[in-house]
């Protein structure tokens, strides 16, 4: 007798729906069979999608920023995600520039992590490194991380890692096989006039600065090596220019993530009355940028939220400067991403993070002998009227869906049941 049966599904197989019932013991699960077999536990699902539980790659909860922390720890921040059908989460260490601070900032997100509802584990971030590099990554390695972040640009906040240390740090990603993540910005492009109003967002951060940093950077991977992943790709310029000129390793070595506010929202926000709450790098962009994104939807290999979220009082400044860059969005990117592109939106919450990550190899699919990480999303037209995060509002309010998280499964136990919160179950994986 299995521990439960999820009966009456149209389960997500291989990128088709299939009417059959999934079986779990132990955590994983064991059986997926159109028969009726017994179990101690059954849940109908009455005809709602069943898919892999997500994964977000992206977020920031307790970012420090020095005068400023989000708002979202990291109890509020993995509740939305679990309400979103997000099962795992990839937070981000502390910036540091060498090996003795390395294992200091790991331990430090180790403890903030633990209130996590959802499962997580970590990326490192290094800035403008003071270190031998391969130290460092033998480091990074022992503890168990296998991915590395670093800025082109914020080189005013001595954050930026210059062209030397990138193709370095690709070779030792070759040679090490971790992946090295990239917030991808030409630094000499930025703006940081402190008389900027947030409504010249663009103007500070322009399209030009990511498109031609990003072809810079697959330019380096394909002479030299490596493995490199763009993190929130912000304009369908940029994406088109890379299959253009990149077409053998775009998401083969050069691997390209967009969030789901550049798919819905543009800098035309930003001259809304409350369009500082809009602000974030890289920013919002234009509807043509907008529309190619969504025309180039295949070409992304993975969607994130950047899940970096503040108050209203937070970000209501006048000037650029004095505002905290980042939105919120987790508890809805599935929502979201589901309603403009349906189908084509799953592998890229799920599947392709999976591959990836040596964390994440036993789930991302449902299969017989994966941790039955799972969402039950139910089919009907309605409109975003919840939110469970720790900010006084929600951009994502009133928006249409098709459907809404009935359950979240983690290791085949609710997180979230019939659209409540059940338990916690997060741990660092």
């Amino acid at each position: 007798m299995f521990d439960k049966r999820i009966i009456n599904g149209r389960v997500y197989l291989d990128g088709n729906y299939k009417n059959t019932n999934l079986y779990i013991d132990n955590d994983f699960i064991k059986e997926i069979n159109e028969k009726l077999l017994p179990a101690k536990e059954t849940i109908d699902v009455n005809n709602s999608l069943v898919i892999p539980g997500l994964t977000d790659p992206h977020v920031h909860f307790n970012l420090d920023l020095g005068q400023i922390k989000s708002r979202d720890n990291f109890y509020h921040g993995t509740l939305q995600a679990a309400y979103g059908g997000i099962t795992t989460i990839i937070d981000f260490l502390d910036p540091v520039d060498n090996v003795e601070d390395l294992e200091k900032a790991y331990l430090k997100r180790l403890e903030e992590a633990k209130s996590s509802v959802v499962d997580y584990f970590f990326h490192a971030t290094i800035k403008n490194p003071k270190c031998n590099l391969e130290d460092f990554v033998i480091k990074m390695k022992s503890l168990g991380i296998n991915s590395l972040k670093l800025f082109t640009t914020y080189s005013e906040s001595d954050r930026r890692t210059f062209d030397n240390e990138i193709i370095e740090l690709l070779k030792l990603s070759e040679k090490y096989k971790f992946l090295l993540l990239a917030h991808i910005e030409h630094d000499a492009f930025i703006d940081l006039n402190p008389n900027l109003k947030y409504n010249c967002l663009l103007k500070s951060r322009p399209t030009q600065a990511e498109t031609i940093e990003a072809l810079k950077l697959a330019g380096f991977v394909e002479k030299h090596g490596g493995f490199l992943y763009m993190v929130h790709l912000s304009s369908g310029n940029t994406l088109e220019k890379l299959k253009q000129e990149f077409p053998l390793i775009l998401n083969k070595k050069f691997f390209v993530e967009s969030c789901p506010h550049y798919f819905v929202f543009t800098n035309d926000f930003l001259e809304r009355c409350d369009g500082y709450l809009y602000t974030l790098a890289p920013p919002l962009r234009t509807r043509k940028e907008r529309t190619l994104l969504k025309d180039n939807f295949d070409d992304i290999y993975s969607i994130g939220t950047d899940h970096c979220a503040f108050l209203k009082n937070d970000k209501n400044m006048k000037y650029l400067k004095d505002i905290p860059l980042g939105i919120g969005g987790i508890e809805f990117s599935f929502d979201t991403m589901y309603e403009l592109f349906k189908d084509k939106a799953i592998d890229k919450m799920s599947k392709n993070i999976a591959s990836l990550y040596p964390n994440l190899n036993n789930q991302g699919e449902i299969k017989v002998g994966k941790l039955a990480n799972l969402l039950i999303y139910e089919l009907y037209d309605n409109f975003i009227d919840e939110f469970h995060g720790a900010t006084d509002y929600n951009l994502y309010e009133n928006f249409k869906r098709s459907g809404r998280v009935l359950h979240t499964m983690l290791r085949g136990e609710f997180i979230i049941k019939d659209q409540d919160f059940f338990k916690a179950l997060g741990k660092k994986i």
